[in-house]
């Protein structure tokens, strides 16, 4: 009796493991939003540092967490790193490309867990303002791939990139 139970949970962490490594090697989280604002306005939102206190679905989750800012004030170059409790960790951003319909930024988380991605916000304008889409994407490492079995990336980071979105669209209509 031991030994079928024993085989039983061998075989479902195999199933697991194996559900695992089908999962694929990179992901690509999108949401977008319509603001009744132009480009012009929303694009020094994104492509200041600075600003994201003001709209960034992470910046209240902790009162206490430690920002630094380097390399250039906005745009291009600029620097953004931060230290914070569990639910904000330990990361760094840096601009890539910054342009009235597009900022490109490298996002390295360093703790919990060490990744580099790859986020991006493109705007176009619409009959109704701009349309702000916001991406990330980077490769699935084997740990978040096993956490994919369980948890669907796109919804754990796609609600924070919802809520991000409206916020940035209350700033920028305001």
């Amino acid at each position: 009796m031991v030994k079928k139970f024993a085989l039983g949970i061998l075989f479902i962490l195999a199933l697991i493991l194996l559900m695992a490594a089908m999962k694929p090697n990179t992901f690509s989280i999108t949401r977008s939003v319509t603001i009744a604002a132009p480009p012009e306005k929303i694009a020094p939102l994104i492509a200041d540092f600075h600003q994201w206190r003001a709209w960034s679905p992470w910046e209240n989750l902790d009162p206490a967490m430690q920002r630094t800012f380097s390399g250039a004030p906005a745009g291009k170059g600029a620097v953004y790193a931060w230290t914070g409790n569990k639910d904000v960790g330990r990361g760094r951003m840096e601009i890539l490309d910054a342009a009235p319909a597009r900022t490109a930024i490298k996002l390295d988380f360093i703790e919990p867990f060490a990744s580099s991605n790859v986020t991006e916000f493109a705007l176009a304008p619409v009959a109704a303002g701009t349309t702000v889409t916001w991406t990330m994407s980077g490769p699935m490492l084997f740990i978040s791939k096993l956490m994919s079995v369980f948890v669907s990336m796109d919804a754990m980071i796609g609600k924070d990139f919802d809520k991000g979105l409206a916020q940035l669209k209350a700033a920028a209509e305001k």
